[in-house]
């Protein structure tokens, strides 16, 4: 989960500057976008292999899955990750996408808080 923290921070930072730099007329740094986008992808894959470890972890231990509010949370997560993705894939053809990005990226901060949150509980529970 630190991994895809620290990627939500590096895309925050990178798609601020890009903001920054297409709204003050500024020369974009031309190395700038694609680290975001390459980025975003590893976050996506960070965020499906969390989600995979989750769902099997949870199963071999339990046996089913919704023992406690981290299956929602971790399910809004990836969800508000692959809708932020998939928004970002159209932004060069309906520009208008990019607040629908812009506003899915805002959300997945609460997300993220409300995974954390929740996986920090259920980490409690296989601690002695």
């Amino acid at each position: 989960m630190g991994l895809s923290l620290l990627a939500y921070l590096i895309l925050g930072i990178t798609g601020s500057v890009l903001f920054v730099q297409r709204n003050s007329g500024q020369p974009r740094v031309s190395w700038l976008q694609p680290l975001h986008q390459i980025t975003g992808w590893v976050m996506v894959s960070l965020v499906l292999l969390l989600l995979v470890i989750g769902i099997v972890g949870t199963l071999g231990h339990y046996g089913s899955l919704g023992h406690s509010g981290h299956l929602v949370a971790g399910f809004s997560a990836v969800a508000l990750v692959l809708l932020s993705a998939g928004s970002s894939t159209q932004i060069s053809k309906q520009s208008w996408v990019r607040s629908i990005h812009i506003g899915t990226n805002i959300a997945l901060l609460l997300g993220f808080t409300w995974v954390s949150f929740s996986g920090w509980q259920v980490v409690q529970k296989y601690l002695p």
